[in-house]
């Protein structure tokens, strides 16, 4: 069930103004990520003249490395600070990437419009998890791809995001996450297969180092006890 103050989405349009100034120390943990996840990510795909959507984008810091692979990017998500921030980044960044606002559960394109829906951060936080999984089998192409992450659900996660990042080491706002919101690697296959996509490998993902600011690096880890990384393909034909 899930809790009362958790699961604060109003915390990435309260963090816009800053999303790329490095100042806040929980910003800069996101944007860590995105050299860990892209190391899993490029194994499965060549990027170059793709459409890709990245679903859940935030501020951009996704969208605009992917949009340096040379892929054709659209982002899409609910906080509409983090958008328009987002929106000026790319603008100065002489990125040609597409903003929209709007939720993972009614996405507003066309059916098979995208090569690739990349979707970090964001199944543990969403209303209606099938929902989004079908609206992303929904605008793939036959054969496209999606690229995740997202958190597993046991005491260990638990105790490392909640206890450790949240509480003691302040990685994230308190409240960012509910832990009855997390998913094990089991039902998101069993939701990937009910949406029609075809899941693949999973990995872990996790801290590796640290920087001289003393923020966590990350790298690919080989246990997905806490935060998990994979892909589902849409197959070539449906029958």
């Amino acid at each position: 069930m899930a809790e009362k103050n958790r699961n604060k989405q109003e915390i990435y349009d309260n963090a816009a103004a800053q999303w790329w100034s490095d100042d806040l120390r929980w910003v800069r943990t996101l944007k860590n990520l995105v050299p860990a996840r892209l190391k899993f990510f490029d194994r499965h795909i060549d990027w170059a003249g793709k459409t890709v959507l990245d679903l859940g984008c935030a501020g951009g810091f996704m969208a605009e490395a992917i949009a340096e692979r040379g892929a054709q990017v659209t982002g899409i998500d609910p906080a509409k600070e983090a958008i328009t921030a987002a929106r000026s980044h790319a603008a100065q960044s002489g990125h040609d990437i597409r903003y929209d606002t709007g939720v993972g559960e009614a996405l507003p394109y066309d059916e098979a419009k995208f090569d690739a829906v990349v979707c970090v951060d964001v199944l543990e936080h969403v209303s209606d998890l099938q929902k989004v999984l079908q609206e992303v089998a929904r605008v793939l192409k036959p054969g496209g791809l999606f690229l995740y992450d997202t958190i597993n659900r046991n005491v260990v996660a638990r105790l490392a995001t909640i206890t450790v990042a949240e509480d003691i080491l302040g990685l994230l706002p308190k409240g960012t996450h509910d832990p009855a919101m997390f998913i094990k690697p089991a039902e998101l296959t069993d939701g990937l297969q009910d949406a029609g996509l075809t899941p693949g490998k999973m990995a872990g993902l996790g801290p590796t180092g640290l920087t001289r600011r003393m923020d966590f690096t990350f790298g690919v880890l080989p246990f997905k006890q806490v935060i998990y990384i994979g892909t589902a393909r849409k197959p070539e034909t449906t029958t």
